[in-house]
């Protein structure tokens, strides 16, 4: 189990290495395809700034997604959609990194969670779909290693269940001189 320091350290990071990946997006970058299926640039980054403001309501508010509701359904972008991820971005740090934020419970969709593992939900995320991102827009594609490591670590476990859900494509298998890079991005159903 990664500690309370050194999960914030990764969620930090992994907040920076997407943010440094959209403030890379060309103005005409915005509709060009990515690797996942059927988003552009722009709805890829809408995700993820959806995902960052879902952060203080559940984790600060105690919310459940019921009470949310479609808050952050839509396009949560508008007109000016770097700053509108670095205020996303910005309200999920300044969330994770209040005293006694990793010691809640979460109500996730799922059912409830502690706060140490939707941070590693959250990192994954990030550090999968920053891959995403680069690939999308011609940005380089390497990923920080710490952050390689945690996210492996942290989606081997239910990384069979994800496929089920049918929000991933089926792993695709890793040769068997790939780097850990590879074998994550693999095991989450993207050709590298």
């Amino acid at each position: 189990m990664t500690d309370h320091r050194t999960l914030l350290e990764r969620h930090g990071e992994a907040l920076d290495l997407f943010t440094d990946r959209v403030h890379a997006v060309r103005a005409d970058q915005w509709d060009d395809p990515t690797p996942c299926t059927d988003w552009t640039v722009h709805d890829l980054v809408n995700h993820l700034a959806a995902e960052q403001l879902w952060v203080p309501p559940l984790l600060r508010d105690g919310a459940t997604t019921e009470s949310v509701g479609d808050a952050f359904d839509g396009d949560m972008l508008g007109p000016d959609p770097v700053a509108s991820w670095d205020t996303a971005a910005a309200a999920a740090r300044d969330a994770f990194r209040e005293e006694g934020a990793l010691d809640r419970t979460v109500h996730l969709s799922s059912g409830d969670a502690s706060a140490p593992f939707y941070a590693g939900q959250m990192i994954t995320d990030l550090v999968v779909h920053a891959w995403d991102l680069s690939r999308a827009i011609g940005a380089d594609e390497r990923l920080p290693e710490a952050l390689v490591d945690f996210a492996l670590s942290e989606v081997r476990p239910y990384a069979e269940e994800l496929e089920k859900s049918g929000l991933f494509a089926p792993a695709v298998e890793s040769p068997a001189d790939a780097d850990e890079q590879t074998k994550l991005l693999n095991l989450l159903g993207r050709e590298v």
